[in-house]
């Protein structure tokens, strides 16, 4: 039984109220009684100066997953710019954006410049000297060396091109170039799962896992960062080169354990420990922690599903100096300014 200072002197009365001139030395025994009560009652379940009314909660089974966010980019892992072995003319491209193509696969045909001019000049004297010249000189074939996906058709047919320029970009498959800040990388290991969404389209979600991770870290608006690459299990089709995309990797994830809020554990001399109530009364009990997460711990020991445990909120205070300045009677009050 628990009793405030302000209520002892509404229950004195009310005895007093119910005794008789008879009944004075019972009176008496009961105010005493009840300051008793208010001095030796448990103090276990009273809330302490500074603290809220305890909120009573029991340890449920749940999941418990931890995730490093953080922004990346779909990039090809392998970018192969195609460049013709000679400078010339683009006869003919076979092949179109977002194509699939096999190593050894004819993706386009050019002309060298000299055999360029022998066509133009074939072409006043009619369609049989263009066949002459055509079979006589061939062109110059431009082969895939991998499989792939074209993602960049730089050129057009009838465009004349030099020995540096790319003709057609293909790429071996798309993945998300995530960039990991130096106070995370420590959790992030090769293998790991992950989500990817893309910013452009909110409801696609793809599960990926971590295929690599940079040896030589990066200087992003002065934050030091590594370059995890991020390998979808699936490329859907809306999946572009530059896109921007939300990763979460999983780091820890636990599924059906004993867990309870942060707020129920405290740190007592480095160790863990969780305030019960136990008849009546606050109890300090140590528990072993296992993994967490930003909202639960894991219990390993400690607790079971049908102890009873007291999260107290600390009350919020105003400090001395923290509210209005107080104003001074004798200073006249700054006029406020006029329209």
């Amino acid at each position: 039984m628990s009793m405030r200072w302000s209520d002892l002197p509404a229950r004195i009365g009310a005895f007093a109220r119910r005794g008789g001139p008879g009944k004075k030395w019972g009176t008496v025994a009961a105010a005493l009684a009840l300051l008793a009560v208010a001095v030796w009652a448990p103090r276990g379940c009273r809330p302490r100066p500074g603290e809220g009314v305890p909120e009573e909660i029991r340890p449920r089974i749940g999941d418990i997953r931890k995730v490093i966010s953080t922004t990346g980019t779909v990039e090809p892992q392998n970018r192969l710019q195609i460049k013709p072995p000679i400078g010339g003319r683009i006869e003919e491209i076979l092949v179109r954006e977002g194509e699939a193509v096999k190593a050894g696969q004819t993706l386009a045909w050019m002309s060298s410049i000299e055999r360029a001019a022998l066509l133009d000049a074939a072409l006043s004297r009619g369609p049989e000297q263009v066949a002459y010249w055509k079979d006589a000189y061939k062109a110059t074939p431009l082969i895939a060396p991998i499989d792939g996906e074209v993602i960049v058709r730089a050129f057009e047919p009838g465009q004349t091109v030099t020995a540096s320029d790319a003709v057609l970009v293909l790429s071996d498959r798309l993945i998300v170039n995530a960039q990991v800040d130096e106070t995370d990388i420590g959790g992030v290991r090769v293998g790991q799962r992950a989500s990817v969404g893309l910013d452009a389209y909110p409801d696609v979600k793809v599960m990926a896992r971590v295929s690599h991770i940079s040896y030589e870290s990066k200087v992003v608006n002065n934050v030091t960062i590594y370059e995890v690459d991020i390998l979808p299990d699936r490329v859907p089709a809306v999946f572009r080169s530059g896109m921007s995309a939300m990763v979460e990797i999983v780091e820890q994830e636990k599924k059906g354990v004993l867990r309870v809020p942060l707020a129920a554990v405290s740190r007592k001399r480095g160790h863990a420990a969780v305030t019960l109530l136990e008849r009546g009364r606050r109890v300090s009990r140590p528990v072993e922690l296992g993994a967490g997460d930003d909202k639960y711990w894991e219990i390993v020991s400690g607790l079971t599903a049908e102890d009873t445990i007291l999260i107290v909120k600390e009350r919020r205070e105003k400090r001395r100096g923290q509210g209005p300045p107080a104003t001074n009677p004798f200073v006249p009050m700054r006029s406020r300014g006029r329209r």
